[in-house]
């Protein structure tokens, strides 16, 4: 030790000893990214592979910190995190944020290690089971495993560990990595396309990384590895090896799947093998799975993961785009207020974000300022004037169908909705619904796309799906022949003006931007009643209680579900508006919807007030505030 002091070789690590082992592996991942980057031409020469190992390890090192501060939080003060809380973190964390083929692979080895630490510590005997159930889930991960890559390597760490004569940790941990480096020098003897570029395999040059960190940590010294120089590593003559083709341009695309069993998994590691190569599907041994795969249509891909579960973390990265520019994982990922953002055009994720909390001019709809307007399917109550429907949400000849030459219609709205009566009013304004009294799929929306004839398609979510399934969605839809645009509606009622504002005479860009725009403008709220004791933002509520709620937050309760009604539309109102619609639930009480319409009336001369039968469960009122 370079302060004098004598290293002590421990015999096990433990929680935190592996918390100490991340580290280092952290800190070697590090220096080497650049040189990793530099030997990554299999399976795409995009130089990144040092980077993503890097970026799996950091994720794998920050769910294992939040599980040591969690664990904390319930122990007993002075108690120990065990090896298995640590390692099963880690192999969770580095699933979910898994960056490439190797990132998924290096996920592995750290489920591998988390099974086999499961009832004690990382010892000798337990480090050879970490490394074959590894190597034995790589294997049965990988569509069509290549040989000359990090998965022979890490089989010839197994094997090395296996047979190692000692027991000890420390010596089993210097016998894999030793045989590691000595197979990730023959790696260029294995694969045609490392030994025509010089290069060892780039992520087995990471594994070795890992390998050497746990000697370090275990035997107090860290291996001397040359550094590994393209170019300048040749393969072994007389070895026929085939060469590998050169990819043409096309996609990869990863993603987190859930809500699935082995069996889906299974059929959609064969469904992606199909669409095509460097297929990995892998799971943290706790529900979620990892799914990485490089194909030329990555809707299909997308497709194939929303049949097999449910998904999230999507990203899809164009290998054009980054040979041209130099974009690397161009992200489509859940943005700011829920919003899904899609980075890198190529991408194709067609989502119209950005406009949360923005708040553009809706245009004049010739609607006068100076009274209040009340319809509930066109009956008229207390005296207020009442207008043909249509005089706001106009039908707009957006319907899936054929026009008047029996061609396909160019543009079709396809808008989510809950209620009859709401689903009349979108049907009323040129909208397809898909409706319907309980919760919207992901596989239902694809479906409903798909049924359209519309080259162009904007869809209404309001608020059905999160925006990761969204993205997801789009992403599966669109083809050559469908362009389909999903616009930020958190609301029916957001929904609705949106529609108002829908002109099939602009392009399909413009349209979108101002429906979001129509969209963004209208600030929504909803008042339900409590069904059950719980705390919110604003307090405990009880059973029963009026909740007030502006987009999802709580921000009044009251025992009277009329009076929490009230001071709701006081809330909204307070920061002004010229138009309230009111959707009206199933459940709403009788005579709720003439107690608003006259408090807003009363108390706010000018506004216009709406009033819609909506049918929707859960949500008495929804309000929207334009």
């Amino acid at each position: 030790m370079s302060d004098g002091r004598t290293f002590v070789r421990p015999s096990a690590l433990d929680g935190t000893a592996l918390l100490r082992w991340g580290r280092v592996c952290l800190a070697g991942l590090e220096r080497r990214r650049e040189e990793i980057n530099a030997l990554n031409v299999f399976p795409i020469a995009d130089s990144d592979t040092g980077t993503n190992m890097l970026a799996t390890m950091r994720a794998a090192m920050q769910a294992a910190d939040a599980a040591v501060v969690s664990a904390h939080s319930y122990r007993a003060p002075g108690s120990a995190v065990s090896a298995h809380d640590v390692a099963a973190a880690m192999a969770r964390g580095a699933t979910l944020g898994a960056r490439g083929n190797s990132g998924i692979i290096l996920s592995q080895v750290l489920r591998g290690i988390a099974e086999a630490v499961h009832g004690g510590p990382l010892t000798g005997r337990t480090l050879r089971e970490a490394l074959a159930r590894a190597s034995a889930l790589v294997r049965e991960g990988l569509s069509v495993p290549v040989e000359g890559t990090i998965l022979t390597v890490l089989d010839c760490a197994a094997g090395c560990a296996a047979a190692c004569s000692n027991p000890a940790l420390a010596e089993v941990a210097v016998a894999a990595a030793d045989g590691a480096a000595e197979a990730l020098g023959a790696t260029p003897s294995q694969l045609g396309v490392l030994r025509e570029a010089g290069v060892v395999d780039a992520g087995a040059r990471g594994l070795v990384v890992l390998l050497d960190s746990l000697v370090s940590v275990t035997l107090g010294e860290t291996p001397a590895r040359p550094e590994y120089v393209r170019g300048e590593i040749g393969g072994v003559s007389g070895v026929d090896v085939p060469d590998v083709a050169e990819p043409g341009p096309h996609f990869e695309v990863m993603y987190v799947l859930t809500e699935t069993d082995e069996r889906q998994v299974v059929r959609l590691r064969a469904a992606l093998a199909e669409l095509g190569d460097s297929v990995v599907v892998v799971g943290d041994g706790g529900g979620s799975w990892s799914a990485h795969v490089h194909c030329a249509d990555a809707g299909a891909a997308v497709e194939a993961g929303l049949v097999a579960g449910t998904l999230s973390a999507i990203r899809i990265e164009s290998f054009a785009i980054t040979a041209q520019v130099g974009h690397t994982h161009a992200d489509i990922a859940a943005g700011v207020d829920g919003v899904a953002h899609a980075v890198a055009p190529a991408a194709h994720a067609g989502l119209v974000a950005d406009t949360v909390g923005h708040r553009g001019v809706v245009p004049d709809r010739g609607v006068a300022r100076d009274r209040a307007v009340v319809r509930d399917g066109g009956v008229a109550r207390d005296g207020a004037v009442v207008r043909d429907d249509g005089a706001r949400h106009a039908a707009i000849d957006a319907r899936g169908g054929l026009n008047a030459r029996g061609e396909p219609a160019d543009r079709g709205v396809l808008a989510v909705a809950a209620g009859a009566g709401a689903a009349a009013l979108f049907e009323a304004a040129g909208a397809v619904v898909l409706g319907g009294d309980g919760p919207v799929t992901s596989a239902a929306l694809l479906a409903a796309i798909r049924r359209l004839p519309n080259r162009e398609v904007l869809v209404l979510p309001n608020g059905a799906l999160p925006a990761h399934e969204l993205v997801a969605v789009g992403v599966a839809a669109r083809d050559a022949h469908r362009d389909v645009l999903l616009l930020p509606s958190g609301s029916m009622v957001q929904g609705l003006a949106a529609l108002a504002v829908h002109d099939r005479g602009r392009i399909a860009v413009d349209d979108a931007f101002a429906m979001s725009e129509a969209a963004a403008a209208t600030r929504w709220g909803s008042l339900r009643a409590a069904t059950g004791r719980a705390l919110t933002m604003v307090g405990t509520c009880e059973s029963g209680d009026g909740l007030g709620l502006v987009g999802h937050d709580v921000v009044v309760i009251d025992r009277d579900v009329r009076t929490a009604g009230l001071t709701l539309l006081d809330r909204m109102l307070g920061f002004g508006g010229d138009l309230v619609t009111l959707l009206m639930g199933r459940s709403a009480p009788a005579g709720l919807a003439d107690e608003l319409a006259a408090h807003i009336v009363e108390g706010f001369p000018g506004i216009e007030v709406t009033v819609y039968s909506g049918g929707q469960q859960g949500d008495l009122v929804q309000i929207g505030v334009e």
